[in-house]
């Protein structure tokens, strides 16, 4: 159609994109170039009588040209302003360096047919998404309307975007395959929803979830497409920030999982301390993600960290109050990470039931960072070795001859001897311990005094539900009794690698001799008693050889060789008396104790005396 017949334009050409698309807008749309009315579009023409361009005087056309004027002279060149009319329905102006372009309004006239239109404009404009029109029929498909939201979200203006496709949101980081989905839907005439990352006007990027979808008249053919864009920047970010979690994880467990069975099972074969340490050196350097690690002690005598074993490399010794990871995993006895001349250190602190074995150090290879996750998983191998140092420890107690007798002063009432020799006027002294099937560790004790007799020892821990007191054989003046408690002594000193030689309590305070074996750090085990027990007082340190003891290694193998339950019976019936004559006991009674029938306690008992019998004659 010629566009003069129109009254488009003045000139005889096709109209450019942006003035064909607001020939389509339903709103009224003037231009105003040197005080005279350039551009009408069908609907301005139809509400204001405009027959051409170019041929009306503005202030004969608009009742409220006064204040349309006065809003142009203070728009600013490149920006917009709302103006409210009096009498009339409002218009948006937009200025640019050669004149402005008013944009009214429909007219609020109940009766008017346009009503329902009018509406759904004003609905889509004021959404609270972005929402593009674009004519497929124009070249290169090109924008021809843009709601305020879409305006806020990218920071282009209509003016800006109104004739231009809208590729003018892409950038280097869009996806090309969500890109290219788009273009083939539109190809095919068919709704498409991607999400890819978009450019705002002043270059920041965001994260937009483009919905466009054909519009199409009665006839079934396109003839725009509309876009709904909706910023997902926030969750998007969530979502990536997820991926990249799950992936860490997954490498790091993929990477380190063969390690921790490896280090593991070296724990678990080695012979001696020194041989596990080695072994889980060289194990962490087999994987290509570290350079070296090694296992460093504390010397209290010079206050540094000296290398017991490493691979790959070790430093020198280190003051254990310098800004290094090593030392700061020891002070803080936690992890530690930092970065020395461009390589990741990771220090983890090896202590087991609150006693210190040192430090283990890895550094990382090729400038890696060692993550959280990375780090909380060598930590938990750090405690694994830990753990099986003591029990490479616990289990030299009866092994060395080399030993450290210490001798200290207990007055903590949670100790279950003290308990019970503060509240009564007896004296114990300890015989024995006994591991059950459940776990729990029993110590026997001999109680002499006044006041041994079971209704005044049971009596006496009456306020006391953790400690369990039985009385195996009462006589007169003297009974053999039982003690569980939650917070077992011997037990805690067991598991530390440290053997109770003996304990004598009376009164508010215990004399308890211990043995550690003088390779052990003796230190690191004496704070641990005195951190645990209050008002500790250490009463001696002696170095001394436990050679010629055959008894204790007879007493071990003998000991070794026993199921727990003839074990418990054999003690049960030498400390009880039974092999005295009158016996002070019954093998009833004592299988009371034990919680089995007699004739299962005289079975336990003919056994472990028969295992006696072929370890003291050499025939086992």
């Amino acid at each position: 159609m010629d566009n003069v017949d129109r009254g488009h334009r003045v000139e005889e050409t096709d109209p450019p994109p942006a003035t064909a698309a607001l020939d389509r807008f339903v709103d009224p749309v003037v231009g105003i170039s040197s005080g005279t009315i350039t551009y009408v579009n069908d609907a301005a023409r139809e509400r204001f009588d405009i027959t051409a361009a170019g041929k009306a005087e503005p202030a004969a056309v608009f009742d409220s040209w006064a204040t349309l004027e006065d809003a142009i002279d203070e728009t600013t060149a490149g920006t917009a302003r709302r103006v409210e009319l009096e009498g009339a329905s409002d218009a948006r102006v937009h200025r640019d360096v050669t004149g402005a372009t008013i944009v009214f309004e429909p007219e609020s006239d109940d009766a008017s047919p346009t009503d329902d239109r009018a509406l759904k404009d004003r609905a889509i404009n004021e959404a609270p998404v972005g929402i593009t029109i674009s004519n497929p029929d124009l070249d290169d498909n090109p924008l021809v309307y843009t709601n305020d939201a879409y305006e806020e979200m990218t920071g282009y203006s209509r003016e800006e975007v109104i004739g231009r496709n809208c590729r003018l949101l892409q950038g280097e980081d869009s996806d090309e395959e969500a890109i290219a989905e788009m273009a083939a839907a539109i190809d095919e005439d068919r709704p498409v929803t991607v999400e890819l990352k978009n450019y705002r006007k002043d270059g920041t990027e965001f994260w937009n979830e483009v919905t466009i979808a054909p519009v199409r008249d009665d006839s079934g053919e396109v003839t725009h497409y509309v876009g709904f864009q909706n910023e997902i920047t926030a969750r998007k970010e969530a979502e990536l920030a997820l991926e990249h979690r799950t992936e860490e994880l997954e490498y790091v467990l993929d990477r380190v999982e063969g390690l921790i069975q490896d280090v593991t099972d070296a724990v678990a074969g080695s012979t001696d301390r020194s041989k596990l340490e080695a072994a889980v050196c060289d194990r962490i350097v087999e994987e290509p993600a570290y350079d070296a690690a090694w296992i460093g002690e504390r010397n209290p005598a010079v206050g540094t960290l000296e290398v017991r074993e490493s691979a790959g490399g070790s430093p020198e010794p280190i003051e254990v109050d310098a800004d290094h990871p090593s030392a700061e995993a020891i002070r803080t006895e936690s992890t530690a990470v930092d970065v020395r001349d461009g390589v990741t250190h990771a220090a983890f602190p090896l202590s087991y039931n609150g006693i210190e074995y040192g430090v283990l150090t890895v550094c990382a290879a090729d400038d890696r960072e060692i993550g959280d996750r990375e780090a909380v998983i060598l930590s938990a191998l750090a405690r694994t070795v830990a753990s099986g140092v003591n029990a490479r420890e616990t289990s030299r107690v009866l092994a060395t001859d080399a030993v450290v007798a210490v001798e200290v002063e207990l007055k903590d009432p949670s100790v279950p001897a003290i308990a019970i020799s503060a509240a009564t006027d007896c004296r114990l002294e300890y015989r024995r311990s006994v591991h059950r099937t459940d776990d729990r560790t029993t110590s026997l004790f001999t109680v002499t005094g006044t006041d041994a007799t079971a209704d005044a020892l049971t009596g006496a821990l009456e306020d006391r539900p953790d400690i369990d007191c039985r009385v195996v054989v009462e006589r007169e003046g003297e009974c053999l009794v039982e003690l569980t408690a939650e917070d077992d002594l011997v037990a805690w000193l067991s598991e530390r690698g440290a053997r109770v030689e003996s304990i004598e309590s009376e009164g508010r305070s215990a004399r308890v001799t211990i043995e550690i074996p003088r390779s052990a750090d003796v230190r690191a085990l004496v704070e641990a008693i005195e951190a645990r027990y209050t008002t500790t007082d250490v009463i001696s340190f002696q170095q001394r050889e436990r050679g010629g003891e055959t008894r204790q290694e007879f007493a071990a193998q003998l000991e070794a060789e026993l199921t727990d339950r003839q074990f418990a019976a054999l003690q049960r019936a030498y400390l009880g008396g039974y092999f005295e004559w009158p016996r002070p006991t019954t093998g009833e009674e004592l299988a009371k104790t034990m919680g089995v029938s007699r004739p299962t306690f005289h079975e336990h008992l003919r056994t472990a005396e028969a295992k006696l019998c072929r370890g003291f004659f050499g025939e086992g």
